[in-house]
């Protein structure tokens, strides 16, 4: 079965990445540690077992753009809110199992993306939390019409959007799998460099 892990990447400039780290640290390092992070999560998460695709924004833009590795294949995230940008990206992905990851979890490993993948196998959507109620994975298994409820009423960038977004997929196998940190304020930082690095 085709697994294919599609990470969400925006340019790293200042003033259009990490604004709210930007407040606590200038928006200028935040853009550096924002690309800083993106260059190692796609060394540690490249894999044969899935292909990695770059969900880049702005669209054009990121397609062109000499940040990010050349060798991986490219799609636009479009317009819209979170939700509808995901909810595009899953429905136009090819046929198997799909993951969508956020770039801005330092401790994302090949490990946790596996299993999530395996988690697949026995159920129809399978979920990453973050520490604050979000999460940094969401994936599906894609052997159903995806329903047009997903990613509808979710409070997004709050304590909810987990048990929102999981209330969208009515009569869907939901599982999860490892918490993780995402990285939002200089405290996040802090507590990501504090954590060390998880293999």
């Amino acid at each position: 079965m085709q697994r294919t892990l599609i990470v969400m990447v925006k340019e790293p400039r200042p003033g259009r990445v990490k604004t709210r780290l930007g407040k606590d640290i200038g928006l200028v390092s935040a853009a550096w540690w924002f690309r800083w992070q993106v260059t190692h999560l796609l060394r540690r998460i490249e894999d044969p077992r899935w292909q990695t695709v770059l969900a880049v924004s702005p669209d054009r833009e990121g397609m062109k753009s000499r940040v990010w590795p050349a060798h991986l294949a490219r799609i636009p995230q479009g317009s819209g809110d979170l939700g509808d940008r995901m909810a595009r990206l899953l429905r136009s992905a090819p046929k198997g199992q799909v993951c969508i990851i956020g770039a801005d979890i330092p401790h994302i490993s090949r490990r946790h993306v596996a299993r999530a993948f395996q988690s697949l196998g026995r159920n129809e959507a399978v979920f990453g939390p973050a520490m604050d109620g979000g999460y940094w994975l969401v994936g599906l298994k894609r052997a159903r019409a995806i329903p047009s409820s997903l990613f509808q009423n979710v409070r997004w960038s709050t304590e909810h959007a987990l048990a929102d977004t999981i209330a969208s997929l009515p009569d869907h196998r939901v599982t999860l799998v490892d918490v993780l940190r995402d990285v939002d304020t200089v405290d996040d930082l802090a507590m990501t460099l504090g954590a060390g690095r998880v293999s």
